[in-house]
């Protein structure tokens, strides 16, 4: 039997789930996921930390307006905060330093905290050519899972219906609005929302319109025990100019990435042994710890626009579909504003006052028509 809803969401992952529980109040929604479970794939795969600065000042806006949310959350998302201290060090090599200053001048203004400090002072084992820093205090853990599972619960709660193994086929604009072929059934919806990911494009493709051109990129992820083991404290560790970032972990391990981004398709992807080599080569650069084992190793999908900002609204080529898509690696640090905003786009309501900072204009998918 084909039901109907207002609004239908393919994709079950951080960004699908948070929009479904946001706009679930206004509208009968339904949300479809293709795996057997919401969040295998880019969600389930996150490095797990908050920083005001990852993404850039195009994405700052959305993660500085969520932080209040994910450090005290409503009750409905279940009070207890989603954040942990850890901050965030940015280091270079003397020849790096033109790349530091350009990194704090990209966030003067924004009131985004940024100190320069002796990286030596707050990195034992540091090697001795790393002589630039800048301190980002702000940034913090981010419970990934628990957040995830907040909002398919407040989703659920507020009459969102779930549907997984329910792989998007077709979609078909029929008298003013959708008719849907999924793996599980067909179903019919007013708005058809395109959360899909890495699979953003190849949705837009299966309900007829013009992909934007949305890459799914490879990010490699590995976990290594260290000797010495690295500090609980310790902060979350970046290269100026983006060849790597690890961060601590339980039983003094560390998750490490080169931070690669190598072009590739929508699946579920596996980490090639070359980039793990890159990983644990350009870490040994860094500090002096002897890396004792490479315990674990997994890979994701980051998916961008060209302009490497976030797309959300309506298509102007397509009446009726509505892109929430191209969040890159960023999708969970700003989940909160972003679903806010998608909700406000969605149903025409104004946006909440806390979002004053967000500009929904930069992030319109009519940038690309």
């Amino acid at each position: 039997m084909n039901q109907s809803f207002d609004i239908v969401i393919a994709g079950g992952g951080i960004a699908g789930a948070s929009l479904a529980a946001e706009v679930a109040p206004d509208a009968r929604v339904l949300l479809i996921e293709a795996e057997d479970q919401p969040g295998y794939h880019a969600t389930g795969r996150s490095a797990a930390f908050w920083s005001e600065t990852y993404g850039g000042p195009g994405v700052q806006p959305l993660t500085t307006a969520s932080g209040p949310i994910l450090l005290r959350p409503p009750e409905e998302l279940g009070g207890e905060s989603f954040l942990k201290p850890r901050g965030e060090l940015f280091i270079g090599r003397e020849q790096d330093g033109d790349a530091l200053d350009a990194f704090v001048v990209a966030f003067a203004g924004t009131g985004v905290e940024l100190e320069r400090v002796d990286p030596h002072a707050m990195l034992p084992g540091l090697r001795p050519e790393w002589v630039r820093a800048v301190y980002e205090p702000t940034c913090r853990d981010i419970d990934v899972g628990r957040l995830h599972a907040a909002y398919l619960a407040l989703a659920r709660r507020r009459g969102v219906t779930l549907v997984t193994r329910a792989r998007l086929q077709s979609a078909v604009r029929k008298g003013g609005g959708w008719s849907i072929v999924t793996d599980a059934g067909d179903f019919s919806g007013g708005i058809l929302v395109n959360a899909g990911g890495a699979w953003a494009d190849p949705i837009a493709r299966s309900a007829g319109l013009a992909p934007i051109g949305i890459a799914p990129l490879r990010r490699t992820m590995v976990q290594l025990r260290v000797d010495p083991p690295m500090a609980a404290d310790a902060p979350l560790v970046r290269d100026g100019i983006d060849r790597f970032y690890f961060k601590p972990e339980a039983g003094g391990r560390v998750w490490l990435s080169p931070h690669d981004e190598v072009p590739d398709t929508p699946r579920d992807v596996a980490p090639e042994e070359i980039d793990v080599a890159v990983a644990v080569d350009r870490f040994q650069t860094a500090v002096d710890w002897r890396v004792e084992a490479v315990e674990r190793r997994w890979a994701g999908l980051r998916s961008f626009a060209l302009d490497r900002l976030p797309v959300y609204g309506f298509d102007p080529a397509g009446e009726g579909f509505f892109w929430f898509a191209g969040q890159g690696g960023f999708g969970i640090q700003t989940a909160p504003a972003a679903a806010a905003l998608g909700a406000a786009l969605l149903t025409g309501a104004a946006a909440p006052a806390w979002l004053s900072g967000v500009d929904p204009a930069r992030y319109s998918p009519a940038r690309f028509r």
